[in-house]
């Protein structure tokens, strides 16, 4: 059955459209020990084990059913008549030393390249080579499938919580059902989209007060965007087709020390480290920090418990003043700190879920020109940071733990660098994505966290 794309699943399908050099993916590496042998599995064995497993994820068995997002009719994800595995899965090698040097410039490369819309918005490599015999599962998947934040990917449906856990199989009446022709699918969603038009209509009349408090949320984050735009800095520009590159690592048991020490979240203090490090790197290009901070979109997870494990995207963001023009890192942080506490008691979240929500009420037009407006410039945010928890235990797969994962989050048009940190396992690693023509100097960033989230310690223990 074709199943339709949500209104915001068809904005980040469209936002690729934006700009020639916007590609729209989440991307991951993780790195693995030598298996229990020694060396890496062969790509057979790793085809065979994700094809087992994607019983899970049957919408990863799916394609679009039009190559481009469309303004007159919704997009559908469709079964892929033709589905290969061998298309999907592949192997590489990672060029002698096979160092963290060799292994960022790889993950750039891969990173740099868009999915290919007329198969399954997902690859995953095999990536051996690597020094002392590891080896590591790189894995890209495009936003209007997954959205980084609170959904299962292919990539975590590869891993197990026990070196040798029993076999999984599919249930016996997973089948693949044959694509629906385009316009029988549009004619059933047509309706449904009256149907959920009248819905919201009656919900307006029935519930006055919430649609007035959906209304005043509305008006006070396009208000808000209207006559404070984020500030015009080297960090948006338009973007070439190429990505490159780099992480830092901090112990998780050190980010909490600084939590416990002067309060807030660990949330707090990975947005407080990111200020620092851009301040350095604006300083570092001779630019004088905006005295009203980079505003930074935080994607925020609101899904239900019963979509916990869901796929597509169920999110919204938060924009948040980083505070880059402070020299101090304790005041630094108090900001940060302070700034955090009352977005989470403003209308700004309620009111980016419903403007994506009355974009599902108009034709595909209308949430195109949303999308664009909310995420296809520089107006309402300078860079994107994820922050996202994985596991607080080790990991494996075929019987190799997992010893850490590379994230990477997407680059919207006209922004050059985005963040995205994940913990795992005791360590908490900031992935650092960028335009390799706009930011040939992101070494520069990756110097300013280290030293940022040191002078945050210092600080902290001289507190």
């Amino acid at each position: 059955m074709a199943e339709q794309l949500s209104p915001l699943d068809t904005m980040f399908l469209d936002l690729e459209q934006v700009e020639d050099g916007a590609t729209m993916h989440f991307g991951a590496v993780m790195v693995f020990d030598p298996l229990p042998g020694g060396g890496a599995p062969d790509v057979e064995r790793v085809r065979e084990h994700v094809d087992r497993r994607l019983y899970l994820l049957p919408r990863y068995r799916m394609q679009l059913s039009q190559p481009r997002a469309s303004r007159v009719s919704w997009t559908t994800w469709q079964p892929a008549p033709h589905f290969d595995i061998s298309a999907q899965v592949r192997r590489a090698t990672l060029p002698s030393p096979g160092g963290e040097a060799e292994l960022h410039e790889w993950f750039g490369d891969f990173l740099s390249h868009r999915l290919d819309r007329r198969r399954p918005l997902w690859e995953i490599v095999l990536l051996d080579g690597l020094a002392g015999g590891r080896w590591a599962l790189a894995t890209k998947t495009h936003h209007c499938l997954v959205d980084g934040v609170g959904s299962v990917d292919v990539g975590r449906i590869l891993l197990d919580a026990e070196p040798s856990p029993p076999r999984r199989r599919p249930p016996g009446h997973w089948h693949i059902e044959r694509p629906e022709d385009h316009h029988t699918a549009l004619s059933r969603l047509y309706p449904e989209l009256l149907v959920r038009g009248a819905k919201a209509g009656a919900e307006a009349v029935l519930h006055p007060r919430a649609t007035l408090a959906r209304a005043a949320a509305i008006a006070d984050l396009v208000v808000h965007e209207d006559l404070i735009a984020a500030p015009d800095c080297s960090l948006n520009r338009p973007l070439s087709a190429t990505r490159s590159y780099g992480a830092v690592r901090f112990s998780l048991e050190d980010i909490k020390a600084i939590k416990l020490a002067l309060g807030g979240t660990v949330n707090d203090v990975v947005l407080a480290i990111s200020a620092g490090g851009l301040r350095r790197l604006l300083l570092a290009r001779g630019e004088s920090p905006p005295a009203a901070g980079l505003r930074a979109q935080i994607p925020v997870n609101i899904r239900t418990p019963e979509r916990e494990h869901s796929l597509g995207n169920v999110l919204t963001s938060l924009f948040v003043e980083l505070p880059v023009a402070e020299p101090d890192p304790l005041a630094r942080y108090g900001q940060v700190v302070r700034r955090a506490e009352a977005l989470k008691v403003s209308s700004q979240p309620q009111g980016g879920k419903a403007l994506v929500d009355i974009a599902g009420l108009a034709p595909p037009l209308l949430g195109e020109l949303l999308g664009r407006a909310m995420f296809g410039g520089q107006r309402v945010f300078n860079l994107t940071i994820t922050n996202v928890r994985a596991s607080d235990t080790p990991l494996y797969a075929f019987g190799a733990r997992l010893r850490e994962v590379l994230p990477y989050v997407p680059l919207f048009a006209t922004h050059s660098v985005g963040i995205a940190v994940v913990s795992y396992a005791g360590g908490l690693v900031f992935g650092l994505g960028a335009d390799r023509t706009c930011t040939p100097d992101l070494a520069t960033l990756t110097t300013g966290l280290e030293e940022s989230f040191a002078e945050l310690a210092h600080a902290t223990v001289k507190a």
